[in-house]
C-alpha cells in the first residue's frame, strides 16, 4: 500500500469507527497529509446526512436525536473525549502544567460533564432548526468540524509529544490552503453564501479556541484537536439553521 492510501485508510480509522484498522506509521503518514481531513468530513458528512433523509420522516425532535445517535456511531466519541477533558482542564484552577495534567486524567469531572451535555444540547437544538436541506447542511457541517481541525493544528503550537502532536508538528501551509479551498469550493456548491458563512464561522471558533488554550495551557494538543472538531460542527450548524434560514 501506497503513503497517499496508507494515510486515508487511517484517516478512516481515526475519524470513524470503521474498522479499517488504524497504526502510528498510518498515522504519521495521515499528519502530513491533513489536507486530507475535509474530503473525509465531507464523505462522513455524506453518510450521517443520508441517515437523515431517511430520519427526517419521523418527528422534528426525534429526528434530531437519533441523527445525533448516528453522527457518533459513525464518528465514535474520541472527540468528544477530547472537549470533556478540556472543559475539565479550563475549569480548574492552577498552572497550565497542572491543568494539563489534569486533562490527562481518566476521571471526568463536573467541567468535563457540563462541556458534553451543554455541547449535545446545541447541537440537538442547532439541528432542530434545519427544516430543509438536512443531507447538505450536515455535510457542510462535517467538512466544517474537520477544517477546524486543520486549522487548529495550523495555528497552534504541540505542547507534549503525543497522538495530536502528529497532526500539529507536520502540518505545512500548503495542506492549510488545499484544505481551505477544497471546504469553500464544496460547502459553496452545497449551500451557497450560507455554506460560506458557516465554514468561516467555525474556522473562527477554531482560532478562538487556539488563543484560550495557548493562554491556558500554553498550546494546544489532541484533547484541543478533538475539541475544535466539535465545537465547530455546532458553530457551523447553528449558523446554517439559524442566521441563514430563519427569516428577517
Amino acid at each position: 500500500m501506497n503513503d497517499f492510501l496508507h494515510a486515508v485508510r487511517a484517516g478512516i480509522g481515526f475519524l470513524t469507527t470503521v474498522p479499517v484498522g488504524i497504526d502510528v506509521d498510518g498515522l504519521q503518514k495521515l499528519g502530513k497529509r491533513m489536507y486530507l481531513f475535509p474530503p473525509l468530513g465531507a464523505l462522513i458528512g455524506l453518510i450521517v446526512g443520508s441517515i437523515g433523509l431517511v430520519l427526517q420522516y419521523l418527528p422534528l425532535h426525534l429526528c434530531s436525536a437519533l441523527l445525533i445517535l448516528a453522527l457518533y456511531c459513525i464518528t465514535g466519541l474520541n472527540h468528544m473525549d477530547g472537549l470533556m477533558d478540556c472543559g475539565d482542564a479550563i475549569l480548574a484552577h492552577g498552572t497550565p502544567e497542572e491543568r494539563v495534567d489534569i486533562m490527562h486524567d481518566t476521571a471526568i469531572g463536573v467541567g468535563g460533564t457540563v462541556f458534553c451535555v451543554v455541547s449535545l444540547l446545541i447541537l440537538f437544538s442547532a439541528i432542530t432548526t434545519i427544516n430543509h436541506n438536512l443531507l447538505f447542511a450536515i455535510i457542510t457541517a462535517e467538512i466544517s468540524a474537520k477544517q477546524s481541525m486543520l486549522t487548529a493544528a495550523m495555528f497552534g503550537k504541540s505542547i507534549h509529544k503525543g497522538m495530536g502532536s502528529m497532526f500539529i508538528d507536520n502540518v505545512r501551509h500548503r495542506d492549510f490552503l488545499a484544505g481551505l479551498i477544497f471546504s469553500f469550493v464544496v460547502c459553496w456548491l452545497a449551500l451557497g453564501v450560507g455554506g460560506m458563512l458557516a465554514i468561516v464561522s467555525a474556522l473562527l471558533s477554531a482560532l478562538l479556541i487556539v488563543h484560550i488554550a495557548s493562554r491556558n495551557f500554553g498550546g494546544i494538543n489532541g484533547d484541543i484537536l478533538g475539541s475544535t472538531n466539535e465545537i465547530g460542527r455546532i458553530v457551523a450548524l447553528i449558523v446554517i439553521g439559524v442566521i441563514v434560514w430563519m427569516p428577517l
